[in-house]
């Protein structure tokens, strides 16, 4: 069966999520970032990866995502079959690794986007990367107005993709999701399906 390493709090949130909608064994590892557990199967050190039962590694949360919607169309998670369909996956699946995550870091890591350590200059830079979220988030509320589903073929891995990247929303922004209420409403819904629920219980404990 196949095994992912995750780190909690990590974007690799969103696969472990996708393996558990498709219901079939599998294993998650907990690991830190840049362990030498996880450098043993990905040179980067980082999560989340997806090693095969053959060995075969695949890295990137998008990809992954991508991989497991192709092996389970069972599963239904690919948003709907269509080309434009397909197309819309992969627009969204950019959005949220380039345009979110992206502007994630200057929040997480402040100390990468100046020269200047001063306390002032690091706040500087994290307020910069609030108003890059707010700007990424508002699309994304705009998109979900009237939708249940970032998709318009319902529950998909873009769903889950979007989940762990909302709850760094809620912690980090001033202010949380006040200002977006559609993506309150998304991730409502996905804190109360009962596979993230086993996915966030199963983090949680470590």
């Amino acid at each position: 069966m196949p095994t992912l390493y995750y780190a909690v709090g990590a974007c690799s949130l969103a696969p472990h999520i996708a393996l558990e909608w498709i219901g079939n064994p599998y294993e998650a590892v907990r690991v830190q970032y840049g362990s030498k557990e996880i450098l043993a199967v990905n040179p980067a050190g980082a999560v989340p990866t997806l090693r095969e039962d053959d060995g075969w590694l695949l890295t990137q949360a998008g990809a992954i995502l991508d991989y497991l919607v192709h092996k389970h169309p069972e599963a239904r998670l690919a948003g709907g079959d269509s080309v434009r369909a397909k197309a819309e996956a992969h627009r969204w699946s950019a959005f949220l690794t380039s345009d979110v995550h992206a502007a994630f870091w200057p929040v997480f890591m402040p100390y990468r986007y100046t020269s200047d350590q001063s306390d002032a200059a690091r706040r500087a830079v994290v307020e910069a990367g609030h108003k890059l979220v707010a700007k990424q988030f508002g699309i994304l509320d705009r998109h979900l107005e009237g939708r249940e589903h970032i998709l318009g073929g319902g529950r998909s891995v873009i769903d889950a993709y979007s989940f762990p990247m909302i709850r760094w929303a809620i912690k980090l922004l001033p202010g949380g999701l006040d200002a977006y209420p559609n993506v309150q409403a998304l991730h409502d819904s996905l804190a109360a399906d009962p596979g993230v629920k086993k996915v966030l219980a199963r983090e949680a404990d470590g």
